[in-house]
């Protein structure tokens, strides 16, 4: 597995990331590598790097030619003072290219391709799990809010009519289905050791089983 050059070397200029974004990046794929029992493979800071001004985050990804998978993920740049410099949007596309990078590179570990709808579906749910474990006090009433701010009070960057379009809002809804779900069944009830249970559930199936549990909700 190859990719960018060493990202803790990054510095400020030409789109690189700094230091900040990189620790951000590392705790959240530590975060998420807790939640789901995974081992780690490869560092994010070592395949990471800024995007350019007005560029959204993006995972590049391709078959090496000895087989392997390149990759590398462009995350974007925080504020002057290390704060989210385009407030939830930021921190969200963080989390997404964190998100895309742990689970494609689980796949890869167990030998499991993944489709494009799954790695957007995995990313929206963990946007909820990494911002709902930042909460100083997480319940019922928080996760509403917090699900509200993530899927109902939303734009989207592709028309509706596109493959794009199509796909980021059935994520969308299908996240937003699983979470409150979640809300009810666990959060609510404060049973949050069956909650982790679920959620690491989640992360492990494919494409139709998580579309499915979606619409279950």
């Amino acid at each position: 597995m190859s990719g960018a050059p060493d990202g803790r070397k990054a510095l400020a200029g030409n789109g690189a990331l700094l230091v900040r974004e990189l620790a951000l990046a590392a705790r959240i794929q530590g975060a998420l590598e807790r939640l789901y029992g995974l081992d780690r493979v490869a560092d994010v800071a070592d395949f990471a790097s800024g995007t350019e001004p007005g560029d959204r985050e993006a995972l590049l990804l391709r078959e090496a030619d000895d087989g392997g998978i390149e990759l590398r993920v462009l995350l974007p740049c925080l504020g002057p003072d290390g704060s989210a410099g385009g407030g939830l949007d930021t921190l969200c596309q963080i989390i997404e290219g964190v998100s895309h990078f742990v689970y494609v590179v689980e796949r890869a570990r167990v030998q499991r391709e993944a489709t494009h709808l799954e790695l957007e579906m995995q990313a929206e749910v963990d946007k909820w799990v990494v911002l709902a474990a930042s909460m100083h006090a997480f319940d019922a009433t928080g996760s509403a809010a917090l699900r509200a701010r993530l899927y109902e009070r939303v734009r989207f960057s592709h028309d509706e009519a596109t493959e794009l379009g199509q796909r980021y809002r059935v994520a969308n809804e299908a996240a937003h289905r699983f979470v409150r779900r979640l809300e009810r069944r666990y959060v609510s009830a404060a049973r949050f050791s069956e909650l982790r249970c679920e959620l690491r559930q989640f992360f492990h199936l494919g494409q139709e089983e998580k579309l499915r549990l979606g619409h279950a909700a």
